[in-house]
């Protein structure tokens, strides 16, 4: 059975990070454009700021093409990160399935589906949001990735204990009280949770260089002139606008396309008589 539910979870989120991909392609993928061209506008100006200064440039080539990139590279990218989270989003399904009492198999898969997309992606995102190509120190790159890796599984573990928590308070307080409360106690330690770690500004790299963003600045010359604005505002916020469309689309599909599959699995005969009483379980005449 478990081996059943993983599978129709890795099929969801396939499912899902096919529909992600399109939707980047079509929204998020102008914005990253934008934002290399960006990019290599700045790295010319600086190496002309460069050879004013008598430094030799250093050159950089990409092992792929940005037409390989934003194609094949992003879709297989999506539709891999999808069925990655669909396995995981089915083995946290099969684990609260004995323990989601009176709760359809459908609406368990909904719940858990919200869940994914809160706790890694979402809670994550409000600490340390996606940024495009052009932003982020090159120094800080592992720092970077531990600073959001430790974000997310402090998020899972505290969405764990929230689900715990509810369920202690449920018998005292009721349903509703009791996830108003646990609900409560998820935002109090999230919060206390990204007041503790550093925003990726503070990291020693771009402590070293008195920078307090990733984000880059205008370039200016020796005199103090700029040469390159600083990385466009608008571009910066409609990537992660259409980053979070992305993965928002990504777990709904996976939430939508598995609740259907589950209650055909799980409760045939309930699923069935959602749809009409197929033929051979209509209920026995009564003497």
């Amino acid at each position: 059975m478990e081996k059943r539910i993983i599978w129709r979870g890795v099929l969801a989120g396939a499912i899902g990070g096919l529909l992600a991909f399109v939707f980047a392609k079509i929204f998020a993928e102008p914005q990253i454009q934008k934002a290399i061209d960006y990019e290599d506008g700045r790295d010319h100006a600086q190496e002309s700021l460069n050879a004013t200064a008598g430094i030799s440039p250093h050159e950089h080539a990409d092992p792929f093409s940005r037409a390989v990139q934003g194609n094949v590279g992003i879709g297989v990218a999506l539709i891999l990160f999808g069925a990655a989270m669909g396995a995981l989003f089915a083995v946290a399904y099969a684990v609260y399935l004995g323990r989601s009492g009176r709760l359809r198999p459908r609406s368990l898969a909904l719940l858990v589906a919200g869940g994914g997309f809160l706790g890694f992606y979402l809670v994550p995102f409000l600490k340390y949001p996606a940024n495009p190509p052009a932003i982020g120190n090159d120094d800080t790159i592992r720092q970077r990735s531990g600073l959001y890796l430790l974000m997310v599984l402090a998020s899972l573990i505290l969405l764990v204990l929230t689900v715990w928590l509810g369920k202690r308070l449920r018998p005292r307080f009721g349903t509703w009280n009791a996830t108003l409360l646990a609900g409560g106690a998820f935002i109090v330690a999230t919060a206390i949770v990204m007041l503790l770690l550093p925003s990726f500004g503070d990291v020693s790299a771009n402590a070293a260089r008195h920078s307090s963003t990733e984000t880059p600045g205008p370039l200016t010359d020796t005199a103090g002139a700029i040469v390159f604005p600083g990385f466009p505002a608008d571009v910066l916020f409609s990537f992660r606008l259409y980053s979070l469309g992305a993965q928002l689309l990504l777990w709904a599909t996976i939430g939508l396309v598995f609740a259907p599959l589950a209650e055909r699995l799980l409760a045939p005969g309930r699923a069935g008589a959602a749809g009409g009483r197929p033929a051979g379980l209509e209920p026995a005449a009564r003497p």
